[in-house]
């Protein structure tokens, strides 16, 4: 249920910094009317790290409400501290989520044996699915394909969130899993060539932008049309790299705030993009014509 395209979303603040639940309904909304193919609430794009416990429940929560089964909602629930992530997967699924993504430890950096440990653990606490999120160039920990191969021997590990960067490992990976391992882009930008290699979609900043064009994108790779799968690629290439100008999820917000989606609102330490970078950002925007784009959907 996790092929395609997946939008991990942004959270939305109000102008006080508290969760801004009316847009984040509309912004759910926005996704499934707009072709959507699953949900990632409070991925660490949605700056699940500077949100309370209640907080997290209650994003979930209302992105599962107004998911109305439609689509899946694959919730984040990840971090270092193994028992407390363990407690999230279980809450999380009594709620009625889809599935479970779960970044690995941050900052400690386990070994191997430890990650597969890690996982083992959270896997025997619930029965949903469990989709593994490797970017070691944010936590400092790579997930190694060996790893994956032990990994993708626990029956609810479905897949990976692959986000090394690193086209070498992801062709590894590939070749390490049974065919049925979903290994999923992390990076926008390189959905296209993971996909060619077997790939199966991608968990995606990009798309809380444009929701339809990159389900597109994906679609095509699914149906082995790259052909129009390289014009979207092509077209929108420079949005899925302004999104990264500065550290997700700064731009992508101050990119959805320029196209009337939400409140320009971070949580510290995330803060506003420099004068330099919102410029880069507005320069995008208004190429690909964007920046008018009617935020009809999300109303």
């Amino acid at each position: 249920m996790f092929t395609g395209c997946g939008t991990a979303l942004v959270t939305p603040f109000t102008k006080d910094g508290s969760l801004d639940e009316k847009t984040l309904r509309a912004l759910v909304r926005r996704q499934i009317e707009l072709g959507i193919n699953f949900l990632v609430p409070c991925g660490t794009t949605g700056e699940s790290p500077t949100l309370s416990h209640d907080e997290h429940m209650r994003v979930v929560e209302l992105t599962l409400e107004e998911a109305k089964g439609i689509v899946p909602v694959l919730a984040g629930a990840g971090g270092y501290n193994t028992a407390e992530v363990t407690q999230l997967a279980k809450e999380l699924e009594t709620m009625g989520v889809d599935g479970i993504l779960s970044v690995t430890p941050y900052y400690n950096k386990p070994t191997q044996e430890g990650l597969y440990q890690h996982y083992k653990t959270i896997a025997a606490a619930i029965r949903v699915p469990i989709i593994v999120y490797s970017v070691q160039g944010r936590t400092g920990i790579n997930v190694e394909p060996s790893t994956l191969k032990r990994l993708a021997g626990i029956s609810n590990i479905v897949g990976v969130k692959e986000a090394s960067g690193n086209i070498s490992q992801m062709a590894r990976v590939i070749n390490e899993v049974p065919a049925s391992f979903l290994v999923l882009s992390g990076d926008d930008s390189i959905t296209l060539p993971l996909m060619a290699l077997g790939g199966k979609g991608v968990i995606s900043v990009v798309s809380n932008q444009i929701p339809t064009e990159m389900t597109h994108l994906a679609q095509h790779c699914l149906a082995g049309d790259y052909a129009s799968a390289r014009a979207i690629q092509k077209r929108f290439l420079s949005l899925m790299e302004v999104n990264f100008v500065e550290a997700n999820p700064i731009p992508v917000k101050a990119a959805m705030a320029l196209m009337h989606l939400l409140e320009p609102v971070w949580r510290l330490p995330m803060c506003a993009p420099s004068d330099s970078s919102l410029a880069k950002i507005k320069a995008v925007l208004s190429d690909l014509q964007l920046s008018a784009r009617s935020a009809h959907a999300a109303d």
